[in-house]
């Protein structure tokens, strides 16, 4: 059966005291929106339609074509912002799930467990429920014998009884389409909001005498819609709770789970460990046996088995195996490091590639180079690769040895085995196994030091 999606994201979003339309606030560095379209992408939906309101373009320039948009140019209501969708979706068979844009947090294996109850129960709706120890504010969903739902009773219409229902309604329902569409023709806004309600759906539905169903949610947490800056926290932490755990479930040892934070599409192998205030974004991948941290920020980088990375940051870095980075390391953009490669404190290494078995050990910039096999870079190493127009390229041969505190002017070539004696500048080419020095002769003045020293004093003197 063709299963179709309404998001509802047309909302403002006012609670949010922000200029960002609401439903793009990020939790784990993904917009909310963004994580409800995936989760829907995820069980197969044929159709995803997103109705938007406020802040429509900036919506719209995010979600790009993975969606079918519908403008409720006024708010008026849930059911009046579904019904948006009625030209679109409305002569179509099947079913519709309807979810909002700000719950980020149901999971797919939910809304697949909902639709299972939705087929075999051959329910025209379906209420996704949760059960929580205070439910107040919420809708209560009131089951009859037969345990399908009777109806949705709000917080102000409770009786005492109702009102100690614990099951609440959480805004995420399976209909069938065309049964949800002939419904919301029935719905009117006597009401004192003078709103649309799609909660009246379901009273029309079973007034009619139709089967509705509530599927309750294993974890309530799921339910979370992010309202204000402290629901968008609260969704923060759980979402963060449920991402290291799935990971230590799969053999990743996170030391201090409350204080590392990974974004849901990285990958970890099995037996690498996690030091406090690691940070891993984007699409980054970590292979096994490897030890990262602490405070590691690593950003859409792909690194291989066995490697140490302490105290450092990467971002579109690739970082071959059995290799150390760090501490205090920074790898930009295009850093490409070999098998056992030593990149130690404060190096910075942007749009160059080290070949296996070389050392940056400390101290120095390599950008947009070539560095072979087995070469040493000494301490205040420079690749000197921006000319004030152009970015150069120094290729630095297998073998090679870059003395401390030396200049590479690029565009520049040390060959392979050539030895680079330390303080130089180098502007020309090094050729195979040739030593270059590039660097005054020293001259030493006997005495002299007294002097200056005389002549400061006397110049401090007088100026005081």
């Amino acid at each position: 059966m063709k299963l179709m999606a309404v998001v509802l994201a047309a909302g403002q979003g006012k609670r949010m005291k922000s200029k960002l339309y609401k439903v793009l606030h990020p939790v784990v560095g993904k917009p909310m929106v963004g994580h409800v379209v995936d989760t829907l992408n995820h069980i197969n939906t044929t159709r995803t339609l997103v109705v938007v309101g406020y802040g429509a373009e900036a919506v719209q320039a995010y979600l790009g074509d993975r969606v079918e948009y519908a403008l409720q140019a006024e708010q008026l209501g849930t059911g009046h912002a579904v019904l948006q969708a009625k030209d679109a979706l409305g002569s179509e068979e099947g079913m519709t799930i309807v979810i909002c844009g700000d719950t980020p947090l149901i999971s797919e294996e939910t809304l697949r467990s909902m639709i299972q109850l939705h087929q075999e129960s051959g329910a025209s709706a379906t209420i996704l429920t949760a059960k929580l120890d205070n439910p107040f504010g919420y809708g209560r969903i009131i089951r009859g014998v037969d345990g399908r739902v009777a109806r949705i009773v709000e917080q102000k219409d409770c009786t005492a009884e109702e009102a100690a229902v614990k099951e609440m309604n959480t805004g995420t329902y399976i209909f069938d389409n065309k049964t949800l569409f002939e419904a919301l023709g029935s719905v009117t806004n006597n009401n004192n909001q003078n709103e649309y309600y799609l909660t009246d759906v379901i009273g029309i539905l079973t007034a009619q005498g139709k089967v509705v169903q509530g599927y309750c949610m294993a974890d309530s947490a799921e339910s979370i819609g992010v309202n204000d800056r402290v629901g968008l926290a609260e969704a923060e932490r759980l979402f963060k709770e449920r991402i290291n755990r799935s990971h230590m479930m799969n053999g990743v040892t996170i030391i201090d789970p409350v204080n590392t934070y990974i974004e849901p599409e990285v990958k970890i192998g099995a037996d690498t460990v996690l030091l406090p205030g690691t940070i891993l974004r984007g699409r980054t991948v970590i292979g096994e046996n490897c030890t990262i941290g602490p405070q590691t920020e690593i950003i859409d980088s792909i690194i291989q088995d066995d490697v140490s990375i302490k105290q450092s940051v990467l971002q579109d870095a690739f970082v071959d195996s059995d290799t150390s980075v760090g501490p205090f390391a920074y790898l930009r953009p295009g850093a490409k490091l070999g098998k056992h490669v030593k990149v130690g404190d404060f190096v910075e290494i942007k749009n160059a590639t080290i070949g296996d078995s070389s050392k940056v050990s400390h101290l120095s910039y390599v950008g947009d180079a070539k560095v072979g096999a087995n070469v040493n870079i000494g301490c205040g190493a420079i690749t000197v690769n921006y000319d004030g127009f152009n970015k150069n390229l120094t290729e630095i041969g297998d073998d090679a040895f870059i003395g401390s505190n030396v200049n590479l002017i690029a565009p520049v070539r040390i060959g392979n085995g050539a030895y680079v004696v330390a303080g130089s500048t180098i502007t020309h080419e090094v050729e195979d196994g040739d030593l270059a020095i590039a660097r005054e002769r020293q001259s030493n003045k006997p005495g002299y030091a007294e002097k200056i020293k005389a002549r400061m004093k006397a110049k401090k003197a007088n100026q005081s």
